[in-house]
């Protein structure tokens, strides 16, 4: 068996590789790469359970970032338990080849009540008192001690919002030289997700100078970690889980089925909150997909209503219900009772309130939790706050004094947003990509649900590919 470090570079493109990525350009000559095929929807959780366990959304149940949790009437985002996630995982492919395979997980999604044998991935400390103190969750436990003496505490304001920087992702791979050190595993599974950031800031212009400082530091930092691996007798296999395309507006679905009367919120002190429990229909937003849920026992024709005033949104593509769902491999129990698909230069945002002064008091925060929908306005410092920098200060001063403080300085303006995903690439250049330095190579297409099957011959050789997977074409040379 060789070992392998599997290196998530989220939204890296063949577009992106060049001048400002030397490092990983030399590595990309040296070996195979390829783009990948997406799936549906092409965001974060979604994509790496396909990678990890070769299956489709609806096959492992991973539809999105989040859903509506059906028997709560809740929706929730960014769940940390691998229990959700079905069928057998690559780390498991690979106990089930050699007993003595051992697996680590560095900050890929799902990581916690999970079968690898090490993991870290970020877990916040939420205190009474509102506060929210950078932590993570490590297997074992004590490697937390160990991370925390080493590195500091994770850099979680940097991981997300709108002081996301480079530190964050050095921190995981300073992390996962560490996990090489400390428990040598067969298989090394690390997440560097800084280039995403500005990428969805301001869009994939590579004439921006924050795009080309994004593309150097990641490549400083995945650089290092490649030579660190190789030095050590490791291959390595960079992923990407999607590419970032442009986008010129927002598409509030929730506010259209609000005027159209089947949305309902509820008034809790001068804000309105989304009440799924009571919604005809209300739509879970994340990136460039929308799950359209529906009242349960809600009549043919209301449905036909609601499907109706879906396609008649301006910034919709396309409407999929019931079965034809699987039209998109999305015919799952989760999924919505319609998936709805944004225009190539449109995204949809959970917004559904029509009067800015009645949004709810979280929309104004960075809270990936109590949003029903993802919000990439959490990248941005509200650019109506005149002096921003004293603005963040001045919170942090009161809750040092012991008051509470929200930290409102998040703006409502779902236009500023320039760059976003979800939808597969229609250009090759936009795709995700794999590039490796193993021993393979593969004829025909290549979809993400292939890297499960890749990994496995870069490791055990083809015979093991071909056993625990459906790639198609394998062979066992460069």
């Amino acid at each position: 068996m060789q070992p392998l470090l599997l290196l998530d570079i989220v939204g890296l493109t063949s577009r992106l590789i060049g001048e400002h990525t030397p490092r990983l350009a030399e590595f990309a000559g040296q070996g195979a790469v390829r783009t990948l095929n997406n799936i549906v929807p092409a965001v974060t959780c979604s994509v790496q359970a396909s990678m990890l366990t070769g299956l489709t959304p609806e096959q492992h149940g991973i539809v999105g970032n989040g859903w509506l949790f059906r028997e709560l009437a809740e929706v929730w985002f960014w769940r940390q338990s691998n229990r959700l996630v079905h069928g057998e995982r690559l780390w498991e492919a690979g106990k089930r080849h050699d007993p003595d395979f051992s697996s680590a997980n560095l900050f890929w999604w799902y990581n916690m009540a999970s079968s690898h044998d090490f993991g870290a991935t970020p877990r916040p400390i939420y205190k009474a008192d509102g506060r929210k103190l950078p932590d993570c969750h490590t297997k074992p436990a004590e490697w937390r001690d160990r991370l925390t003496a080493e590195l500091g505490s994770f850099p979680l304001f940097h991981f997300w919002g709108p002081a996301t920087s480079i530190a964050s992702s050095r921190w995981i791979a300073e992390a996962s030289k560490l996990a090489l050190a400390d428990f040598r595993p067969s298989l090394l599974l690390s997440y560097l997700p800084h280039l995403d950031y500005d990428l969805q800031r301001y869009g994939p212009d590579l004439k921006h100078p924050a795009v080309q400082q994004s593309l150097r530091d990641i490549d400083a930092v995945a650089g290092d970690l490649i030579a660190h691996a190789r030095e050590r007798g490791y291959q390595v296999m960079v992923v990407s889980e999607y590419g970032i395309t442009p986008v010129s507006r927002a598409v509030h679905l929730n506010r259209h089925l609000r005027e159209a009367g089947l949305l309902q919120v509820r008034h809790e002190a001068g804000a309105e909150i989304l009440d799924p429990s009571q919604c005809q229909a209300f739509a879970v937003a994340d990136h460039q997909i929308a799950h359209v849920y529906l009242q349960p026992g809600l009549g043919a024709r209301k449905a036909a209503e609601v499907e109706e005033a879906l396609r008649s949104i301006p910034g919709v593509a396309g409407v999929w219900q019931g079965r034809a769902r699987g039209e998109l491999g999305l015919n799952h129990e989760r999924a919505g009772d319609f998936v709805a698909l944004a225009e190539d230069e449109a995204w949809f945002s959970y917004y559904y309130w029509l009067d800015d002064a009645r949004a709810p008091d979280f929309a104004r925060t960075v809270d990936i939790h109590r949003k029903p929908g993802y919000d990439p306005a959490e990248l941005f410092i509200d650019p109506n706050i005149r002096f921003p920098k004293l603005a963040v200060a001045s919170r942090l001063a009161r809750r040092a004094l012991g008051m509470r403080s929200l930290m409102d300085v998040i703006g409502l303006d779902a236009g500023i947003v320039k760059g976003s995903h979800g939808l597969p690439a229609r250009d090759a250049a936009d795709a995700p990509l794999l590039i490796s330095d193993c021993a393979f190579a593969c004829e025909g297409e290549l979809s993400v649900t292939d890297v499960k099957s890749l990994a496995l011959q870069a490791m055990f050789g083809v015979d093991a590919a071909q056993a625990g997977s459906k790639a198609r074409g394998l062979v066992g040379s460069a």
